[in-house]
């Protein structure tokens, strides 16, 4: 890659025949950000438990839509990004 910083390193999950995990990827970035908050073994978000462990908040995630995009719309606001918006159909 001639445009990105070389030699950084980055971690994901991919799970075989769904691709990167964005569940995961999403609770990782939440979790850092302070929007999804981690005590010990327990995700939380906004004072209701997502899971105990990660794999268990992925699927909690990954089961509730409304959940995940309510975080994601907190992360891209965090990190001032636009909010994702349906492709128009010509």
């Amino acid at each position: 890659n001639k445009v990105a910083p070389p030699f950084r390193e980055t971690e994901f999950d991919i799970i075989f025949g769904e691709g990167i995990s964005k569940e995961g990827d999403l609770l990782d970035l939440a979790a850092d950000c302070g929007i999804v908050e981690k005590s010990g073994a327990w995700y939380s978000y906004k004072g209701e438990r997502l899971g105990q462990g990660r794999d268990n908040a992925k699927a909690v995630l990954g089961e509730n839509k409304n959940i995940l995009t309510e975080i994601e719309a907190a992360v891209r606001e965090k990190f001032a990004l636009k909010p994702k918006t349906q492709p128009e159909q010509p």
